[in-house]
């Protein structure tokens, strides 16, 4: 994906995607659970106040933000089972957004909004310190040489992503693909004066005989397959160290 989108000076443009204009154009008993493309830079920095649970929602509430949460299996859970904290499901599939949003209102869950969003974006999304909780988890590997230039998480996205994060919670990363994960360490190397490593496996699993029976949001609806494949989830968990 061109750097251009980390660009200042980036506008999203409109998609022919039927569900772009869904999302542009949300049902009257969907508004405020869903936005999309420049819509998610308007309010940086006041996140919180925009929850449609806002007027109850204590505002020293922990933000939690998904990258690439699909259509919010994880994220949703985790927001019906945490009221009292606030949710944010990013992802770049425009159905999968709008998806995310029916299920939110037909749950009346109130502290959860979807982004349609570039995760190149955030932090034209989110102001220094906002984010408590960052969660990027099985992001595309894009194992191919040739797709490698694609992968998000390299060196420039992980530094811009620092300064958003508070000093109350983690930046947690999953991932089946031991390459994308080296990719990331490698990366994450060139930036040990910005984060520290909290935890860190490369077989988050291992040790479990009963890991096949984890259910959603313990685990992602991915990593229920890999767990049952056998496959190795490797994960880390940082701290920025300038929040």
């Amino acid at each position: 994906m061109s750097r251009s989108v980390s660009s200042p000076d980036f506008k999203y443009t409109p998609s022919r995607n039927p569900y772009w204009d869904k999302l542009m154009h949300l049902p009257k008993e969907m508004e405020g659970l869903a936005f999309t493309d420049g819509q998610t830079e308007i309010h940086r920095g006041s996140w919180r106040k925009h929850f449609l649970s806002s007027p109850t929602t204590n505002p020293q509430s922990l933000l939690h933000v998904e990258v690439g949460c699909n259509a919010g299996h994880v994220c949703l859970e985790w927001a019906k089972q945490n009221p009292d904290s606030c949710y944010i499901g990013i992802d770049w599939k425009f159905k999968q957004v709008y998806r995310l949003a029916e299920k939110s209102q037909k749950n009346q869950v109130k502290n959860l909004l979807a982004f349609r969003a570039n995760a190149e974006r955030l932090p034209y999304m989110f102001s220094p310190g906002e984010i408590d909780y960052l969660h990027y988890f099985f992001p595309d590997p894009w194992a191919k040489k040739a797709q490698m230039k694609n992968r998000t998480a390299d060196e420039e996205w992980l530094k811009a992503l620092a300064p958003l994060l508070s000093g109350r919670g983690i930046f947690h990363i999953k991932t089946d693909h031991a390459g994308y994960y080296d990719f990331m360490r490698e990366n994450l190397a060139r930036l040990d004066h910005l984060y520290e490593v909290v935890e860190e496996t490369r077989n988050l699993h291992a040790g479990n005989p009963q890991a096949h029976l984890l259910k959603i949001p313990e685990v992602t609806l991915f990593e229920r397959l890999f767990v049952k494949d056998g496959l190795p989830i490797h994960s880390i968990k940082l701290r920025s160290k300038i929040a």
